[in-house]
């Protein structure tokens, strides 16, 4: 069974910092592109950070260039997002989600099979 299962979440003050943690299971984590993905109140869902298949690029949403970073450890089946400098408008419920062989428009919802339950972040001010 596929599984995606985040942690890391709180409530930090505007400038904290937080590290979320995608841990994979159920499938070959090589043969998977993670991304990661936020949802505000009232918002829709926006993709944040990930890798592109074409040429193993970085995306990062405007947004939180400079501020988030994507790393992985393989050998533990887990992609983290650090998030520095947080904002009030970074507010919202992270997921990340798997993309089987991975796309080269990862930072698009409707590319990932799977996803996981969320992890809420709270920023204030």
């Amino acid at each position: 069974e596929v599984q995606l299962v985040e942690s890391g979440g709180g409530l930090v003050q505007a400038g904290g910092s937080l590290r979320l943690s995608c841990k994979a299971s159920g499938f070959t984590f090589d043969d998977y592109a993670i991304g990661w993905f936020r949802q505000a109140p009232g918002k829709e869902r926006e993709g944040i950070s990930c890798i592109r298949s074409s040429d193993g690029s970085t995306y990062y949403a405007d947004s939180v260039k400079g501020r988030f970073t994507l790393s992985s450890d393989n050998a533990k089946n887990t992609m983290y997002l650090q998030m520095n400098s947080l904002k009030t408008e970074d507010t919202a419920v992270y997921y990340c989600a798997a993309d089987e062989g991975g796309s080269n428009y990862c930072e698009h919802r409707d590319e990932y099979d799977y996803w996981g339950q969320g992890t809420q972040v709270t920023v204030s001010s």
